[in-house]
Formats: C-alpha cells, sequence, structure tokens
C-alpha cells in the first residue's frame, strides 16, 4: 500500500513548536535535528503539561524517523513504558490537533516476571513472552484468541520478529480499573499491546490501519 501523504510541516511545526529535548535512549534520536527544521505554530499544545508535550515531541519525532513506512501520520500510539501498569500509559497523540488522550496498556510477562507492575526489559526473542521496543505499523484486523484484534509489524531491530511472534494489539479482561483495585497493577500480556475491553474500539478505529504505535521508556508523568 503506498503513502498517503507525510503531512511533514504539521509534524515538524508541532515538535519545533514543543521545543523539547527527547531523551537519548530514545530510538531515532538521531533524527531530531530533521524534526526541528519547521517554525511553525503549535499554540493548540500549549494547553498541554510538560509531559503530554514530551509525548507529543516524540511522536512527531517518530513519524519523520518512518516517513513512508508510515500510511497514516495523523494519530500516532505513544506506549510509555517508563510508567507502571497502573497509570494510564498508552497516548493515542493527535498531530493534526495538538491533543492527546490516554488508556491503560499491560505489557508482557517476560518483561516483568515477578509481576511487579513496572516494565523491567525489552526483548525481541520469540518465546520470551516479553514486550519489544520501538516502532510498529498498524497492519489489517483479524479474528483470534481475545476476538477482533490489530496485527503489527515491527520496523526496528529491536522489533523486527513482532509478525513471527504473533505481537498484536488486542482487548483482555485482565486490562481493567477493577484488576488495578484489587491487585494495585493489570494483569501481563504474552508481549502484546493489551487494552481494556471497554477501550479497545478506540484503537480500532483511530490508531490502525497504517498509521504507527511507538514503544519505548518515555519519561516521567
Amino acid at each position: 500500500m503506498g503513502s498517503l501523504g507525510r503531512r511533514t510541516v504539521i509534524k515538524g511545526g508541532l515538535a519545533a513548536g514543543l521545543g523539547l529535548t527527547l531523551p537519548g535512549r530514545l530510538l531515532g534520536e538521531e533524527s531530531s535535528d530533521v524534526v526541528a527544521t519547521s517554525a511553525a505554530s503549535a499554540a493548540s499544545a500549549t494547553s498541554l503539561s510538560p509531559y503530554q508535550r514530551r509525548v507529543m515531541a516524540v511522536a512527531a519525532l517518530q513519524v519523520q524517523r518512518m516517513g513512508p513506512k508510515v500510511w497514516r501520520s495523523d494519530i500516532v500510539g505513544i506506549a510509555d513504558f517508563a510508567q507502571p501498569s497502573w497509570k494510564p500509559r498508552f497516548h493515542f497523540v493527535n498531530l493534526e490537533a495538538g491533543t492527546m488522550r490516554s488508556f491503560l496498556l499491560a505489557h508482557g510477562r517476560g518483561s516483568d516476571p515477578g509481576h511487579s507492575g513496572w516494565l523491567q526489559s525489552f526483548s525481541n526473542i520469540p518465546g520470551s513472552e516479553a514486550t519489544s521496543r520501538g516502532a510498529f505499523l498498524t497492519c489489517e484486523w483479524y479474528k483470534g484468541k481475545y476476538g477482533t484484534s490489530i496485527r503489527l509489524e515491527g520496523l526496528d531491530n529491536d522489533n523486527s520478529m513482532a509478525l513471527q511472534r504473533a505481537i498484536v494489539m488486542h482487548p483482555a479482561w485482565y486490562v481493567d480499573q477493577t484488576m488495578i483495585d484489587k491487585w494495585g497493577k493489570l494483569g501481563r500480556s504474552e508481549g502484546c499491546f493489551a487494552m481494556s475491553n471497554a477501550n479497545f474500539n478506540e484503537a480500532l478505529w483511530h490508531l490502525s490501519g497504517g498509521r504507527l504505535l511507538f514503544a519505548d521508556r518515555i519519561g516521567e508523568g
């Protein structure tokens, strides 16, 4: 499928207007000078918190880094695994509107073997049941173990095995506020990006179809 247009002025202008320094541990840091080339206005982002502006700048950076590999660049999913599972850490960033909405998200049991609620490590190894870091392309819907799910294609070396590992986006019963109320944390996936049953339609309608999902440790909320 071909690119649907990159909207580089919007993305570059947003990151430049936010004026943030991104953490060096993020994938694609070398592209930060490209993102900051435009001086267009980012007035729509002025009502966001410093953390939200940081996440939005990461989204703009990663869309620039992926370029034509991303088919649709209006909304980006950012999974911030610097946050624990009891916080809404899956951010849907609308680069065109300068807005952000956040949801609960589970990580893989292989990334948190002690079930502390904190991601301890990333892995791209088959059978690890761990979460992978990096940029993913959201692909088609399909019917799986958890119902309608979204296939993911890994675009970085750190997540290149996503298709072979069947790392996808899906709804799950163990991602719910009631789990947090009872246990203080969410359940764990087998490495997939699992959202609550109540919120997964948000991903189906707003994050699938060739958009970007980026996972890493972003920063403090």
